[in-house]
């Protein structure tokens, strides 16, 4: 059965995005399970500059099937006006783009309630993307969501959405008439209709056929909506099993997991950040380590690589092997901090304690490594890689108990080392 799952460890924006994107060459399928636009992947291929929100990555691969699974909330004109940047660029979706009829959709008022909220919390606000993910999610669970085999159902669309937005009205702070989303959605859902399959079905279909099936996650771990640094989180599960689960399959379905890290943290919006930099305690710049959101273009939090919180993240997801990216970006670093441990009230911590007041107490324990202070991006394959680069690599797969064997040091594609095959 060779399937693999690629998720991110720490806060997202870890680089999943290039590595699908790489090992989809050698998949059939690609899966997405969770998540909706909040999410965004940039990869760099051919000399050309890709962003993905909902489609997977595996779309650059021509031969490659790629699939939206039901536990992704969707955005039709989002959806539509990512499929048209692609196809702009020569990308084809005829007969290679699935959309489960079990996915939920994000209408008007999931935005306007979700900019609401975070309007209404001030100093205390979560720092969403404001593309009405939360809400749509928890309209799922209060059974009040509005999924894609209702939407491509005239009918059933304006028979739930006249059931539903007298509700969503009353805590809106304008209300909106039934016809500003029935005209545009109507057209939207004629548009999408043609790729909504039974997804389910064929995926458990090809599974069992031994196809090689790549299982795509979005966000990191410590988003997990119960696992993460809650409420500092997304509002899906960000692990191995969440992304089964959204992609309609078992977990037994997925025979490996990949891990994304980078070589240190980073972090979009508000929550405790245990090993961020300090003001002038190092010299990386965010501009330079293009350390902001695809999705947002928000400046990310910057800081050192944390073994606590990415420990955490593996026995989440049963994580069997690591991708580490964004290696360069350490390059000029005379030295480099690893955290390897918490202290809290006089008391060592290995892992994270789960409220976040605590969370925001503790203080890192680090370990220093010498940096390599030489440039990376050339590098074929491991022996040439300098010394104090070994070196720190092996040490974080000791710290982590699990093999690096990816490492990318560069947004391009061939800048990058892997030691094995996954399919």
């Amino acid at each position: 059965m060779p399937t693999l799952a690629v998720v991110g460890l720490q806060w997202g924006d870890e680089g999943k995005g290039k590595i699908v994107d790489l090992l989809s060459s050698e998949a059939e399928i690609v899966v997405r399970g969770q998540g909706g636009n909040n999410a965004g992947h940039c990869v760099i291929a051919d000399g050309k500059e890709y962003h993905f929100h909902l489609i997977p990555s595996g779309i650059l691969s021509p031969a490659v099937i790629c699939m939206i699974g039901g536990g992704v909330v969707i955005d039709p004109a989002s959806l539509l006006k990512e499929m048209k940047e692609l196809e702009d660029q020569n990308i084809s979706f005829e007969g290679r783009l699935w959309i489960s009829p079990y996915a939920h959709i994000v209408l008007p008022y999931h935005r306007l309630l979700d900019a609401q909220s975070e309007r209404e919390k001030g100093g205390e606000a979560i720092g969403t993307t404001g593309r009405g993910i939360g809400p749509c999610y928890s309209d799922g669970v209060a059974r009040l969501g509005i999924r894609i085999c209702d939407f491509i159902s005239p009918e059933i669309f304006k028979s739930k959405l006249r059931s539903i937005l007298p509700i969503k009205n009353r805590f809106l702070e304008k209300s909106i008439e039934i016809e500003e989303i029935i005209d545009a959605y109507t057209i939207y859902a004629e548009k999408l209709k043609p790729f909504v399959k039974p997804l389910e079905v064929e995926l458990a279909s090809e599974i069992k056929r031994g196809r090689k099936i790549l299982f795509e996650g979005a966000q990191g771990a410590l988003l997990d909506i119960s696992y993460g640094t809650y409420p500092f989180v997304t509002s899906s599960h960000t692990t191995s099993g969440g992304l089964a689960l959204g992609a309609g399959v078992g977990p037994q379905s997925i025979e490996r997991t990949l891990g994304v890290i980078k070589a240190y943290t980073t972090r979009v919006g508000n929550g405790p950040f245990p090993t961020e930099f300090h003001e002038g305690e190092t010299s990386l710049d965010p501009k330079t380590a293009r350390e902001f959101g695809t999705t947002t273009g928000r400046q990310r939090r910057m800081g050192w690589f944390d073994t606590v919180l990415v420990s955490h993240a593996i026995r989440l997801s049963g994580v069997t092997s690591l991708a580490l990216t964004k290696l360069d970006v350490l390059d000029q670093l005379p030295t480099i901090k690893i955290c390897t441990g918490y202290q809290l009230d006089g008391q060592k911590w290995t892992f994270p304690p789960p409220c976040i007041e605590d969370l925001e107490r503790v203080t890192p324990i680090y370990e220093q490594v010498e940096g390599w202070q030489t440039n990376t991006s050339e590098i074929k394959k491991l022996e040439e890689f300098p010394k104090n680069v070994r070196l720190f690599l092996n040490r974080l797969e000791s710290l982590l108990e699990i093999s690096i064997d990816i490492v990318s040091f560069g947004p391009e594609r061939e800048k990058t080392w892997k030691r094995k095959s996954f399919f």
